[in-house]
């Protein structure tokens, strides 16, 4: 791991496989942890040069106030067309994974000229906060259990760990790999600020960014290579958001994980690889 100034911040990065071959640029949801291992080896495997990063405020990336953001979502958008034209001059694959998937698809749009095809997994085609008519919600009993526990001294790793693994449960994702995810992601957090393992472990500061304006109606332009990858089981964001994203997006094809909800299990990851080294 090591870091890359970009756009004016510094963002925490990792490099899989040989740096001369065509890049595959993963934004995290919030921290680059949201991009599974073994996805990452099968793509570097494959002959790409991928990495993935941690947005601001999460990782090794910048980090300030989490409780007060000083940007925006089209800053970490930007962040992300910098960071690709840092490593490479080349136009690059850039996937998003949840939150990171609506940077995606603002870098995109905003910075056409640097990414070369697109990949969003469990993500949606609106910001944080209400959704469309048309577009299911959050499951509202998985909601209501995920909320109504107790937060953990966040300045606790084993109580962190212990907490992320009660929130796989209920999502239906694999506990024992949230739990170790949650760890590595409590180990890289900077400082010991329990806002800031907060925001780290949750994203939160995504419900404090200005979000606007609203990017789903400037979707229809996109003349990008795009898969879009849902999971079945997904309670958070339903997979109605990602079927209504591939709709949105000229010509993108929908992958459906059958037994995934909010993570790419490894499982999955050979298919999803295989899947974006066809864009």
């Amino acid at each position: 791991m090591t870091t890359h100034e970009a756009n004016g911040v510094t963002l925490g990065v990792e490099h899989f496989g040989d740096v001369a071959a065509p890049l595959v640029l993963c934004a995290g949801g919030t921290t680059m942890l949201s991009w599974p291992d073994a996805l990452c080896d099968s793509l570097a495997r494959a002959g790409r040069h991928v990495v993935r990063y941690d947005l601001c405020d999460s990782g090794a990336s910048t980090t300030g106030d989490p409780e007060e953001p000083t940007y925006t979502l089209g800053d970490l958008a930007a962040d992300a067309a910098a960071l690709a034209s840092e490593l490479d001059d080349r136009p690059a694959h850039l996937a998003g994974i949840g939150v990171g998937g609506m940077v995606a698809q603002v870098a995109a749009l905003d910075h056409p000229e640097a990414f070369s095809a697109l990949t969003l997994v469990g993500t949606r085609p609106v910001a944080p906060g209400p959704v469309d008519d048309d577009l299911p919600d959050h499951d509202e009993a998985t909601i209501g259990r995920l909320f109504s526990r107790s937060m953990p001294d966040w300045s606790d790793r084993d109580a962190v760990a212990e907490y992320a693994a009660g929130s796989a449960d209920i999502l239906g994702d694999d506990p024992a790999a949230a739990r170790a995810v949650a760890a590595r992601t409590w180990d890289r957090t900077p400082g010991a600020l329990p806002a800031v393992h907060m925001a780290n472990q949750l994203g939160t500061v995504f419900s404090r960014l200005d979000c606007g304006p609203r990017w789903r109606e400037r979707l229809a332009s996109l003349a990008l290579p795009a898969l879009v990858v849902h999971g079945r089981c997904d309670p958070f964001f339903p997979v109605g958001n990602g079927e209504a994203l591939a709709r949105e997006i000229p010509r993108a094809r929908l992958l459906v994980l059958e037994n995934a909800s909010t993570v790419i299990p490894d499982a999955a990851s050979s298919e999803v690889a295989a899947a974006m080294l066809e864009l």
